[in-house]
Formats: C-alpha cells, sequence, structure tokens
C-alpha cells in the first residue's frame, strides 16, 4: 500500500471538500502588506531558469509516481524543456504536459494507461524556512487542437507549487498505545491507518489550483503530521494563460514549552523526543524539542506562511504550519477531486525559481531525508 498517496487523497478529497469547497467559504485575503525584500541575513540558495538547456540532476529529479485516485500518475517524459517568451523575452521554460480523458498519444501511464497522466519536477535539496519565488504561466492563452475549451483554464488537471517532506516511522504492534523507548520518533498520539506507525509529514502547498474545475480560487494547505489546514484563496489573477509569480515565506520559531522534564524525552538525531502521554500533544504536534538546560525545552514549530501573487497579498496561515524541511515540487496532476478533463493534452510551464533561506530557529533538518521514490516501471506496472 503507498501511504502517501492514500493518505493524500484522502485528505484533499475529504478535508478540502467539507472544510473549504463544500461550506462554500473563501479565506479572506490579509490586510494590504508589502512584499519586502528578504530579510537581513537571508542567503539565496537556490536559483534555476534552465538556461543550460537540460534539467540538471544534481538539483532535480523527475517522478514517474503513482499519484492519488481517479489518474495514472506522473512521468518523466511529460517533463521537457522548451522555448517561450517570458516578460517579453525568449528563454528556456519547463514545461510540465497534462494528458487529458482523450489523450490518444504514445506516452502511457500507470498500468499502461494513456489518459490522465501528468508530471512532476522534484529538488534534490531540502529546504526550511525562506521565501519560494516561482514564474509560471497555467495553459496558454491560444487555443489548441485538443486542447482545452478555455486554454488558459485546464479543467480536470492541478497545475501546483509545493513543499513535501514525509517519513514513515514503525512502532510496536504490542504496545500500539505506548511510547517506546528504542523508538523515540514513534508517538501514539498519531497513529496512521490504525497501525502503530507514524507519517511524519510537511507540506506547504502554494498553490494547487483546478479542484472541481475552478481556476477563479487555489488551494493553499498547510500540513503538519497528521494536521491538515485547507484554504481557498482568490487566485483569477493568475490564471489569464501568461506567467505569474507566486511568492511564499515560510517561518518558524522555537517555542517555550513549560513543564517539560528531563525524564519525558529521548534524544535522536540531535533533536529531543517527547516520550511522555502526560504533555499535551497539541502543544508540540509531533516536532522535536530543543534543550535548553536541566528540566527546560522549547518546541521547534512552524509560525506562518504568507502568500502573494505578482506582488499583491494572497492570504496566510498561521495553523499547522510545519517546522521540517521538505523538497520543492513543481508539475501538474490530474487527481479524481480534479472533475472530467475533455481534452488531450495541456501544459503549465514554469521560467525560473529562486530560494532564499531564512534559517529560522524553528527549522527542523535531518529528519525528514529520503527523496520521493518512483512506484512503477516505465511500461506501467507497480513496483511493489
Amino acid at each position: 500500500m503507498d501511504y502517501k498517496t492514500s493518505r493524500r487523497t484522502f485528505l484533499f478529497v475529504a478535508g478540502v471538500g467539507a472544510v473549504s469547497a463544500a461550506s462554500g467559504v473563501i479565506a479572506s485575503p490579509p490586510s494590504p502588506q508589502p512584499l519586502n525584500e528578504p530579510p537581513a541575513g537571508s542567503r539565496l540558495a537556490f536559483e534555476e531558469d534552465w538556461a543550460g538547456g537540460k534539467i540538471d540532476s544534481k538539483k532535480w529529479y523527475v517522478l514517474r509516481k503513482k499519484w492519488g485516485d481517479g489518474n495514472h500518475g506522473v512521468v518523466p517524459e511529460n517533463v521537457r524543456i522548451e522555448t517561450d517568451t517570458v516578460a517579453g523575452r525568449r528563454q528556456n521554460v519547463l514545461v510540465c504536459e497534462a494528458h487529458g480523458d482523450h489523450y490518444d498519444g504514445p506516452v502511457t501511464g500507470l498500468w499502461g494507461k494513456k489518459d490522465r497522466v501528468g508530471g512532476v519536477i522534484v529538488s534534490k535539496p531540502f529546504f526550511a524556512s525562506g521565501r519560494f519565488e516561482v514564474v509560471m504561466k497555467i495553459g496558454s492563452r491560444i487555443p489548441s487542437n485538443g486542447g482545452p475549451e478555455n486554454p488558459a483554464h485546464p479543467k480536470g488537471c492541478v497545475p501546483a507549487i509545493w513543499t513535501y517532506g514525509y517519513r514513515w516511522v514503525d512502532g510496536d504492534a504490542q504496545r500500539k498505545d505506548e511510547f517506546v523507548s528504542t523508538k523515540p520518533l514513534y508517538n501514539p498520539h498519531m497513529p496512521a491507518y490504525g497501525l502503530a506507525a507514524n507519517e511524519y509529514w510537511s507540506e506547504l502547498d502554494f498553490p494547487e489550483f483546478g479542484k472541481d474545475g475552478d481556476f477563479r480560487q487555489a488551494l493553499y494547505n498547510t500540513f503538519c503530521q497528521n494536521r491538515h489546514d485547507p484554504n481557498l484563496f482568490e487566485a483569477a489573477i493568475a490564471t489569464d494563460g501568461r506567467y505569474h509569480t507566486f511568492t511564499t515565506e515560510w517561518r518558524t520559531q522555537l517555542q517555550l514549552l513549560d513543564g517539560i522534564t528531563d525524564q519525558q524525552v529521548a534524544k535522536h538525531l540531535g533533536y529531543w523526543w517527547v516520550q511522555s502521554k502526560s504533555v499535551p500533544f497539541a502543544d508540540y504536534l509531533g516536532n522535536p524539542l530543543k534543550r535548553l538546560g536541566k528540566d527546560r525545552y522549547a518546541v521547534y514549530q512552524g509560525k506562518s506562511v504568507t502568500h502573494w501573487i505578482d506582488g499583491k497579498p494572497v492570504g496566510t496561515h498561521n495553523k499547522y504550519v510545519p517546522a521540517m524541511a521538505a523538497q520543492l515540487n513543481l508539475g501538474v496532476w490530474l487527481p479524481k477531486w480534479a472533475g472530467p478533463a475533455p481534452w488531450k493534452t495541456a501544459q503549465v510551464s514554469f521560467a525560473s525559481v529562486k530560494v532564499w533561506q531564512y534559517d529560522d530557529p524553528g527549522d527542523v533538518r535531518g529528519v525528514l531525508v529520503d527523496d520521493i521514490t518512483d512506484n512503477f516501471r516505465p511500461d506501467g506496472t507497480e513496483l511493489r
């Protein structure tokens, strides 16, 4: 079973549907605030514009991955470099192609199926607090043969920018409801799928377009372990078939956690992990602690995530913000919750990426370290 895929599907279908879309409530944007320069002391840690004409394997890898329900995954064959006009200048761009319900070309995805197959690229580096700036174009302004009726609104696919980090932790099946001293990462407060296991999960979506075929609003989400905060923000300004700059700022902090004793924690991976049910889970959400002295601890935690499009404020999260470093993902996929895709091909294009790292005191590095792995072969058969 692909636990990551299954949980992601459930959260987006049930979580967003129940919390945001079904209620018809769209989160209000924050009071206008300027997009200032990155703060003093920040560092430009990653930059990409594909000027070399190829995907640098030291910076990126391309997935062949099953991706939720109602589609046939993402494949490297749908990711390539092309040239396009960006802000009046011809340059290389990354293109991630989506194959809709009517696609009949040579590329196949999971189980050898041709329809509902996307393309996703993932950064090799892991990033924590900082600023992410991505220049992206959804679809096109020009209709094409076999393309969506509205080329700027490719209904049925989900163009997206997000960070993602994940770790599966097994506990002891005989002691499912207890902390286990030999496995400091296991936490009985956050069981996964009813098993003696945990999912450590760090994700920011900024954003995902196309829920139920709607490109006027976009999903901006936070995931911290088994907690999820879904929001729909107005983003129609970015769905006109032109390039737009998506900026997200992620902040973390250390928060003093009173009442923790040395007997209630265990050290692992350079951090301290709660080992006592008497500590309220809501106080730390599975995040590790920093030891400040005898019986004195602070929790590493996410503080806020703020979003802009073309420098204009879109919205802010301050709930269930992760603290653990994660990889940057760019691409397009076709989940069931995006609705029908009555066309052959569509695409999302990326002109540039910049990532500044702030190295906030709440950053957690070295806990989530594994790349996302392929889970089916080029012939479409699943890997076990």
